[in-house]
């Protein structure tokens, strides 16, 4: 399935940063924090102003982005974990 995220949102895929272990034990799932670093999976057409406007976004598919522990909305798509955020959610972009 394709999804395309309307105005200025964007569906991001979380990357996973590995096992994390402190001290030598594992955290088990669902007790590690989730990652705060994505892909770029798809971007909307970009911010409409109020005189009709449309902005394009400075995010396009394929970056690699920061974002907020608490941002978006998570969803699953064809059994993938993805997350949909507005562009003023995303903190950075990583080069």
């Amino acid at each position: 399935m394709s999804v395309r995220p309307l105005h200025d949102r964007i569906i991001i895929e979380r990357i996973d940063e590995g096992e994390q272990r402190v001290g030598g034990i594992i955290i088990p799932d669902n007790a590690k924090e989730k990652p705060q670093q994505g892909k770029v999976v798809a971007v909307g057409k970009g911010r409409v102003e109020k005189d009709g406007k449309v902005t394009p976004l400075d995010v396009k598919a394929g970056d690699t982005v920061l974002f907020g522990k608490y941002a978006g909305q998570e969803i699953k798509i064809d059994g993938k974990d993805l997350l949909i955020v507005r562009e003023e959610e995303v903190l950075g972009i990583i080069e």
